[in-house]
Formats: C-alpha cells, structure tokens, sequence
C-alpha cells in the first residue's frame, strides 16, 4: 500500500503512474485504510472491481474525510485473504500521512494511492 506525489496532472482514478512519481507514504496490513481508498476509488468511477494495481488521485476535501474517519474510527472494517487485520494502533501513522500529503498538496504536487496485493 502506497501513496505517491507526482508533479504530473493525474485524473482521477485508472490512470498509469507517471514517471515522476515518488513514495510519499508506505502502508503493510492495514485493510481497513485500504477499504476506505477501494471505497473512494469506487465513488470517483473506477472500474476495477477488486481495486488492485490501480491508482486513486487524493485531493484535500478527500484528505479531510480520510482525517475524520481516522479519527472517528470509521474505516470501514475490511478483509481478505492477504490484507492481515486493522488494529487502531494505526492511527498516528494515518493522521502522518495526511499531514505529509497536505504539505504535498500545498508544494503544488498531486497524491495518489496505489497498492498491490
């Protein structure tokens, strides 16, 4: 699980990274994140039904509501069969990666998340 930055204009979902790309944030086993991203990705149109290998662009309203579910508790329990298991000692790291990809966001760079599994 991964979110990168790219100087390059993305749209929003179901796109090849760009060249530029570099890993902002790095994820293992964290299902529930990842549901929140599959969920997202699906609302924006994208059409990989097991939203695998596919990128999902965040912009900052999407970065407020990923900080409120991580604060709320609400990521959506997700599982399967390689995703391990969401605990909540992931919270500090998640509310980390907000704050780097805002100040992404703010340098004029676009965010993306992207996982294989």
């Amino acid at each position: 699980m991964y979110a990168f930055s790219t100087s390059s204009e993305i749209p929003a979902v179901d796109f090849a990274a760009p060249d530029d790309r570099s890993e902002l944030h790095y994820w293992r086993k964290h299902p529930d994140l990842h549901g929140w991203m599959r969920d997202l990705y699906h609302s924006q149109g994208g059409a990989d039904a097991e939203f695998n290998c596919v990128a999902v662009r965040l912009d900052a309203a999407d970065l407020d509501a990923l900080r409120e579910a991580v604060n709320s508790g609400s990521l959506p329990p997700t599982h399967g069969f390689f995703f391990g298991e969401s605990d909540g000692s992931e919270v500090s790291d998640d509310l980390h990666f907000i704050h780097k990809a805002r100040d992404a966001l703010a340098g004029g760079k676009r965010i993306f998340y992207w996982s294989w599994w």
